[in-house]
């Protein structure tokens, strides 16, 4: 039933396009998470103020723009804004952004124009979480999306590339020619080089393509690309680079041991000083007591002596 329904649905998506005349023009945009996206409008009116943005996937369709004003009872509504183009701009752009968007345009309740329709499908890599300690991503200024993942030489990891789609992968492979693949730094393919596991699979609404091996010493710093290809042109890509983790940060024992060795040097230095200062400090007191007693010898005088009464 559900392959019936993604046939029923490629069907609609190629006749949408084949009639541009009354339907509009179907566009597709490949993306990697973490990326920011615009997808363009048939402008025909002065503003954007009648324009109606609608989104759906498998399991829900909503309005984002209505009116040209954001739903705010929406999750994304936060990363959307509207150019003054009517383009709708998603920021940071994840796996759950994939779907079918449609732009139109009103008047006094009449659509103006054909729909704008745009399919956006979506590339993301997560690490397998019994590979490693901790990881994090950030989004790249360029056509791809990096992350890092800490951890050691001698361990298995698993990278999953996944691609969030509305359509059966099935049919981006067999019928569009959407291809995944994950290459190295030099853009060879991964699957010449027989230390990586690779195996594809799919489910609903996914074209998944994982990597397998057990890091080496070299792997540390070492990036892995998986690529979107739709024929010989790439699409999209994510960058996965590996970075080891180090049980002991030999930076900070240097640090600790340089303060330790400092103070240990300071007192030192002000035990030093106190053992060579006391007997100067002693001597100073008895040249000083001799010359007080001298001086009260030459002058007794100078020394009280008692009221006698007359």
């Amino acid at each position: 039933m559900a392959d019936k329904c993604d046939l029923c649905l490629l069907g609609l998506i190629i006749l949408s396009s084949l009639l541009t005349g009354t339907s509009g023009v179907y566009d597709h945009v490949y993306i990697s998470s973490g990326e920011n996206v615009s997808l363009s409008c048939n402008k025909t009116l002065s503003d954007c103020k009648s324009t109606t943005w609608t989104y759906s996937n498998r399991h829900s369709e909503v309005k984002l723009i209505d009116g040209g004003i954001k739903n705010k009872d929406t999750e994304r509504h936060e990363r959307l804004s509207l150019e003054s183009d009517c383009s709708l701009n998603i920021k940071n752009v994840t796996g759950e952004d994939y779907g079918y968007y449609t732009c139109r345009q009103y008047v006094n309740g009449e659509q103006q124009g054909p729909d704008a329709d745009g399919l956006l499908h979506v590339l993301h890599v997560s690490v397998s979480p019994s590979s490693s300690s901790s990881s994090s991503s950030s989004p790249s200024s360029s056509s791809s999306s990096s992350s890092q993942t800490e951890i050691s030489p001698g361990r298995s990891v698993t990278l999953s590339c996944q691609l969030y789609t509305v359509v059966s992968c099935y049919y981006w492979v067999y019928s569009v020619g959407v291809e995944l693949l994950w290459v190295n730094q030099a853009g060879v393919d991964l699957k010449t080089d027989s230390r990586y596991q690779i195996l594809s699979s799919s489910d609903q609404d996914h074209c998944i393509i994982s990597l397998t091996t057990t890091l080496l010493n070299e792997d540390d710093n070492r990036e892995w690309r998986c690529q979107l290809t739709l024929g010989n042109q790439l699409e999209t890509s994510v960058r996965y680079t590996v970075k080891y983790s180090d049980p002991a940060d030999p930076a900070s024992e240097t640090e600790v041991s340089v303060t330790a060795g400092s103070l240990y040097r300071v007192i030192v230095i002000i035990v030093e000083i106190a053992v060579f200062a006391a007997p100067t400090v002693i001597l100073l007191q008895i040249i000083c007591a001799r010359r007080a007693g001298r001086k009260d010898s030459k002058h007794p005088e100078e020394i009280e002596m008692p009221t006698i009464l007359e």
